[in-house]
């Protein structure tokens, strides 16, 4: 059975998961001479970019302590990753996807989010700390027994062909002596070695089944989040076009509200020029009416005198 690789993310060649950096998904080649490290804050693994720098602090928590400060502890980790709120920004997603946090079975702390039974690692509930750390342990365990059987295998190869006899003639022959049987330990060395290699293909089916349940997974995701956002879209386009023509019903109903307005304005600007017009008028034919009668009197008085 051949062994699965997987590619790294910087130069796509393929390589084991063990060889593989667990943050960045990493090759020996691309990492160099940089090593990995954990964040002081997250305690997330990335790797440094300089060597001059000494601080391990991912670009994230360095970007966070910019903007708010230096991070208090995780009321639910204890992590010091808390930079806003009471919480670390892994324990807050945590709980919005999974719902509130449970006691992990290996810490013993209230950090473990994932309640499903297919979560479980050997039928323990792990937090993510813990988790980080069963991974580490099983892939040091598979390269001892990789190495264990790279051993063994060169000192069987040499013993067989003294002790195991050529097959030259099927049959015996009676002038010489009989064949020396196998070795017992022979046997077993070989045993050990095939029940090794049957158990690292068992891991290794499992973890490919692991992975293909955890894409299946994330494609879900995906698709149901393409159609939030498509659903989404489409709301916003609908409320978009709904207020477009709002405003433009609105528009022309003031247009034409100003119209009126000013019609009206313009129909009494005319009265009042008429009526002051009209006005005038009387005013003059007053004064004209005063005068005569004063002309007239003066006329009547002057023969009696």
């Amino acid at each position: 059975m051949s062994a699965v690789l997987f590619a790294c993310s910087k130069c796509f060649s393929r390589h084991p998961f063990e060889e593989l950096s667990s943050g960045q998904q990493l090759c020996k080649e691309c990492r160099g001479t940089f090593p990995i490290v954990k964040c002081t804050y997250c305690r997330s693994e990335f790797q440094q970019t300089s060597k001059g720098n000494t601080s391990a602090i991912c670009k994230k928590c360095d970007q966070n302590v910019k903007q708010h400060g230096k991070p208090s502890a995780c009321e639910c980790c204890n992590i010091i990753a808390a930079f806003i709120g009471s919480k670390c920004q892994r324990c807050t997603n945590s709980e919005l996807k999974y719902g509130p946090a449970v006691n992990c079975d290996q810490c013993k702390q209230r950090c473990a989010f994932r309640h499903d039974e297919s979560k479980k690692i050997d039928g323990k509930l792990l937090c993510w700390l813990c988790t980080l750390s069963y991974k580490r342990a099983l892939a040091k365990a598979r390269q001892v027994t990789s190495s264990r059987m790279t051993k063994k295998r060169p000192s069987t190869d040499k013993q067989q062909p003294k002790e195991i006899p050529s097959k030259k003639s099927q049959r015996q022959d009676i002038s010489k002596p009989p064949l020396p049987e196998i070795p017992e330990k022979v046997v077993k060395n070989s045993g050990s070695v095939d029940s090794s290699e049957h158990v690292v293909a068992i891991q290794l089916k499992e973890q490919i089944a692991n992975l293909q349940k955890k894409l299946q997974m994330k494609d879900r995701e995906l698709l149901s989040k393409d159609k939030h956002i498509t659903e989404l879209k489409s709301q916003n386009f609908i409320s978009e076009n709904e207020l477009r023509t709002k405003m433009k019903d609105s528009e022309k109903y003031y247009e034409t509200k100003i119209e009126v307005l000013n019609k009206k304005v313009a129909a009494l600007l005319k009265e009042v020029a008429q009526l002051s017009k009209g006005a005038k008028k009387n005013n003059s034919n007053n004064s004209n009416s005063v005068t005569a009668k004063d002309s007239g009197g003066s006329g009547t008085d002057s023969p009696q005198s």
